[in-house]
């Protein structure tokens, strides 16, 4: 069992950054492999990006590659999301969530516990 809390989240303008930490209060974190996404309103919740149980693999989505590091420092059991260049597209409540697999898919069905999310307003 996890207990997710994200963090991190804020209104900055577009160009800028933010961190976002995903933390486990049960610190049982490390026992799973942990996927950001990300629901803009009125849209479809998005992969943004994965990392494995051993931290050694990390997957993006297409919208962020190359703007987005995730992260994990196992000893804190915490995941986090680097995001740099932020655009104003990049708006959404972002979610940390475990996997159920070693890896950390792209499909939001794959996994089981979700934090209450961290709001990302990035203005133009």
């Amino acid at each position: 069992q996890v207990q997710l809390v994200e963090s991190g989240g804020g209104m900055v303008q577009a160009g800028g950054s933010l961190r976002l930490s995903c933390a486990d209060s049960l610190r049982t974190l490390r026992r799973y492999a942990v996927g950001w996404f990300r629901q803009a309103p009125g849209k479809e919740r998005e992969f943004v990006a994965g990392i494995s149980l051993g931290g050694d693999i990390a997957s993006y989505g297409e919208s962020v590659k190359g703007r987005f590091t995730i992260s994990r420092e196992n000893a804190r059991n915490t995941v986090y999301l680097q995001l740099n260049s932020l655009k104003p597209e990049d708006t959404a409540v972002y979610y940390c969530a475990t996997s159920r697999g070693l890896a950390a898919a792209p499909y939001s069905t794959e996994y089981d516990s979700w934090g209450q999310g961290t709001r990302v307003t990035v203005s133009s």
